[in-house]
C-alpha cells in the first residue's frame, strides 16, 4: 500500500521559525498492520512546511524492497513487536550500507526503547503517544544533518586516502628512478665494487637517527651534526655511490612506515639531507688533495684573420 500526499500551503510566519527542512522531502513510512505512528507521519505532511510525498510500505520486507528501487530522503519505522519489529528492520538497513535518516515511531516510552534504537543504528525515537508533529520535525531534521555529516566526512575520508595513495605512488616513482641511477651507475663504472653493506652499521643508524631529524626540523642546527657525518664517511673513504645507497636504504624504510604522514614532505626534506651530505663530503674528500702548483707553461698564442685578411696575433 503506498500512499502519497501533497503538501498544503506554506505555513505562516511564526510557524517558520521552527526546524527547517529541505523544501521537497521524500519519506518512506515502513509500518505494520496496526500502523503504529501514521498519525505523527500524516502530521508530518501537514505541518513541516516543505512540500513533502509520504509513502507507505507495510512489511520489513515491502520497505527493503521499495528502498533497494527508490530514493528516500527520510525513513519512518512504525514498531510492533508482536508484527513488526524496528530494531530489527533498522539493524537490516544499516547492515546493507544504507545511510539514510531514520526515526523509529512506537509506543513504549522514550526511557524504554531509545537506546536500543540508537544501537541499532537509528537516528531518533519517538514515543507516539507523548510526541507531537513539531518532535517529529525537529527530529527529522537533526537526523538529516547527521546523515550528511556522515556522507560529507566518508568523501573527506576517501579523498585523503587517494591523496595519501597518490604520494605513496609519487614517492615509489621517485625512489625507483634514483635507484635505476644507482644501477646505472654500477653497470659503467667497475671500480665501484664495494655495496651499502661496506658502511659500519653505527654510521648507518647514526644517518638514520640524523634523517628523522631533518625531516621534522630542517637543517637549522644540524648544520655541524651533518658535516662530522661527511668527515667520518670521507676519512673511512666510502663513495657517493655508497653514501646514496644507504641512503636509498635508510629512506625506503622510512617511507614504508609513514603511515598517514606526508610521503612528498619527507622525501623533499631527505633530498635535500643528501645533497647537504655529498657536499660536505666534497670538501673533506678536496681538503685531503694536496694543492698542485700551477703550471708554468702559458696557453697557446691565439690568433685571427681581421676583415681585411690580415693574420692578427691576439696578445
Amino acid at each position: 500500500m503506498n500512499l502519497k500526499r501533497s503538501q498544503r500551503p506554506a505555513l505562516p510566519p511564526a510557524a517558520a521559525a521552527g526546524p527547517c527542512l529541505p523544501s521537497r522531502l521524500r519519506v518512506l513510512y515502513i509500518t505494520g498492520i496496526k500502523r503504529i505512528g501514521s498519525a505523527l507521519a500524516e502530521a508530518l505532511v501537514m505541518e513541516s512546511g516543505s512540500d513533502v510525498s509520504l509513502e507507505e510500505a507495510v512489511g520489513a520486507a515491502s520497505g527493503m524492497s521499495r528502498l533497494h528501487d527508490e530514493t528516500f530522503d527520510v525513513i519512518l519505522v512504525g514498531h510492533d513487536a508482536g508484527d513488526l519489529n524496528a530494531l530489527n528492520v533498522v539493524d537490516g538497513l544499516r547492515g546493507t550500507g544504507a545511510e539514510d535518516p531514520i526515526v523509529v515511531l512506537g509506543e513504549p516510552p522514550e526511557s524504554d526503547l531509545a537506546s536500543d534504537c540508537f544501537s541499532a543504528g537509528a537516528d531518533a525515537y519517538l514515543c507516539v503517544g507523548t510526541s507531537t508533529a513539531q518532535n517529529l520535525i525537529w527530529e527529522i531534521q537533526r537526523a538529516i544533518e547527521r546523515a550528511n555529516l556522515v556522507r560529507e566526512n566518508r568523501r573527506l575520508t576517501d579523498a585523503e586516502q587517494q591523496r595519501l595513495a597518490h604520494e605513496q605512488q609519487e614517492a615509489d616513482r621517485l625512489l625507483g628512478h634514483q635507484r635505476a641511477l644507482l644501477t646505472d651507475l654500477s653497470a659503467t663504472s667497475a671500480a665501484c665494487d664495494k655495496s651499502v653493506a661496506a658502511v659500519p652499521e653505527g654510521l648507518t643508524n647514526h644517518y638514520r637517527d640524523l634523517l628523522r631529524a631533518y625531516v621534522i626540523m630542517g637543517s637549522g642546527n644540524l648544520t655541524g651534526e651533518i658535516g662530522g657525518l661527511a668527515s667520518l664517511l670521507a676519512a673511512n673513504g666510502f663513495t657517493s655511490r655508497q653514501i646514496m645507497e644507504m641512503h636509498l636504504a635508510v629512506l625506503e624504510e622510512m617511507v614504508r612506515t609513514l603511515g598517514s604522514r606526508s610521503v612528498r614532505h619527507v622525501i623533499a626534506r631527505a633530498d635535500l639531507l643528501a645533497l647537504e651530505v655529498m657536499v660536505h663530503l666534497a670538501e673533506g674528500y678536496r681538503s685531503q688533495v694536496p694543492r698542485q702548483a700551477a703550471p708554468s707553461s702559458r696557453l697557446p698564442r691565439a690568433s685571427f684573420v681581421d676583415t681585411k685578411g690580415t693574420l692578427v696575433d691576439s696578445h
